[in-house]
């Protein structure tokens, strides 16, 4: 609903709260979503793989593998790129992934990592030959995630007076915020538009590492943009011109442009 030019947001993060209150566990928005983008992007990965006529067995390990690295990753990232300080004098709470605490940096070189793995077990191909037919999945499902970020009313951004600002109640504040996840979900969708289209219209799957390249630049890209519209994760940030998000972006964006540059020369192997 609006008041003035605010959205008033109060979205309950549990999914029907006292139909659920008895249960030990409490279904919520977030892991739904969470669930939803694994779903979709093992059809989306059934579909590359038909497409290229290979082994449909290996979609099933292919899942598996993102699945553990994506967690792994993110809850690793989230810390030693932001609360190693904590974690260092609390190492069993590593563990409780349930108390919250990812990051997409790490859950990126977690996914690259337990595919490197993957590939030199089960396809026996390049690594980049697997990375290019993953990322879209993944940019689908980082754009889910940020959603599941504004179902929870996390990961908010600074004030603002725009017309599509957001309150946040469950906050308390009454602080008028920019809707940073919404702004980094639609970035994410736009990047996994442009996958799609270099995959099965452009072909670009044949140009070894074009697609992880734009993958990496465009939605860190948009990550090291959004960031000047977030508050800060952590107090150690604030004292920061770029905040540790936009640092560990600029290296990778980078990377991907070396990638995008060096797919020219570089067709796929069979």
């Amino acid at each position: 609903m609006m008041s003035f030019a605010t959205i008033m947001w109060d979205m309950d993060p549990e999914i029907f709260p006292s139909l659920f209150e008895s249960l030990p566990i409490h279904p919520r928005w977030y892991g739904i979503l969470f669930a939803i983008a694994f779903m979709v992007g093992f059809r989306i990965e059934e579909k590359i793989f038909a497409h290229e006529k290979l082994k449909p067995e290996w979609v099933d390990s292919l899942f598996m593998t993102v699945l553990l690295g994506t967690i792994l990753g993110a809850r690793l990232g989230h810390v030693f790129f932001y609360g190693w300080d904590y974690y260092s004098q609390n190492l069993t709470e590593i563990l409780f992934i349930w108390q919250g605490g990812l990051a997409s940096h790490g859950a990126v070189i977690g996914v690259i990592f337990a595919l490197w793995i993957w590939s030199k077990r089960v396809s026996k191909k390049p690594l980049l030959w697997i990375l290019d037919r993953t990322v879209l999945a993944m940019t689908l499902g980082g754009s889910l995630v940020r959603l599941g970020n504004f179902f929870n009313s996390e990961i908010v951004g600074k004030p603002s007076d725009l017309p599509w600002a957001v309150d946040f109640i469950r906050l308390g504040d009454g602080i008028s915020r920019h809707p940073a996840q919404l702004y980094e979900s639609i970035a994410y969708m736009i990047t996994f538009v442009v996958l799609y289209l270099g995959y099965w219209k452009f072909n670009k799957g044949k140009n070894q590492g074009f697609l992880f390249g734009m993958f990496m630049i465009l939605v860190f890209g948009f990550r090291f943009i959004v960031e000047f519209f977030k508050e800060n994760q952590e107090a150690f940030e604030s004292d920061m011109t770029l905040n540790m998000g936009q640092m560990l972006s600029i290296p990778v964006v980078l990377i991907g442009l070396f990638f995008v540059w060096k797919s020219k020369s570089s067709p796929v192997s069979n």
